[in-house]
């Protein structure tokens, strides 16, 4: 049930936000010359894949997660795509290819040992990972690895349709803070 309600609101919402997607893109490339960031990251059951999101940093910083970059990373559009959370829509493809669900854990990068330890110790890589879910809405990053796995685990051992419409409800109306960024570079 809940792979079909991703297919569907993430098809519709490709659709409906396509002219969003055209501005960001452009505005992107004026900011960066580069709209969009691809990274591997672990995907389910550890497999790796794809991830597709607007770009938020600078060119020349490198493939590290949020909470390690400084705030001069950030990009004066990429500061506003990340506070309204816009830098995510682009992650709609990879829902759509099956690589995410519109909730579930957010998906780390491979090189964050201590996150996927905690995470395979609590079975949270047996499903796709997501765009929002619990630890988004309670502003948990991947900073707190331990915490960050046992929110997982809890959402997960809790899912239902109730709360996946919870969640990306919460998240819409722009509860939780992202990814956090460090204040000094």
């Amino acid at each position: 049930m809940i792979r079909i309600l991703d297919v569907l609101f993430a098809a519709v919402g490709m659709l409906v936000l396509s002219p969003l997607f055209l501005l960001v893109l452009i505005l992107g490339w004026f900011d960066t010359r580069s709209s969009l960031f691809r990274q591997e990251r672990v995907g389910r059951n550890r497999q790796p894949f794809t991830l597709v999101k607007f770009r938020t940093m600078r060119l020349d910083m490198v493939s590290i997660a949020s909470h390690l970059a400084g705030a001069s990373a950030i990009t004066p559009l990429g500061r506003f795509l990340r506070r309204t959370k816009l830098d995510e829509l682009p992650q709609l493809w990879n829902v759509l290819r099956g690589d995410m669900s519109l909730v579930g854990p957010r998906p780390c990068l491979f090189n964050q040992h201590d996150l996927i330890a905690e995470r395979a110790a609590r079975d949270v890589f047996d499903v796709r990972p997501g765009i929002t879910g619990l630890a988004q809405i309670q502003g948990i990053d991947m900073s707190t690895p331990e915490l960050l796995a046992k929110t997982d685990a809890e959402m997960l051992r809790q899912m239902n349709v109730f709360k996946y419409f919870r969640y990306i409800s919460l998240t819409i109306l722009g509860k939780g803070a992202g990814d956090r960024v460090r204040i000094k570079s």
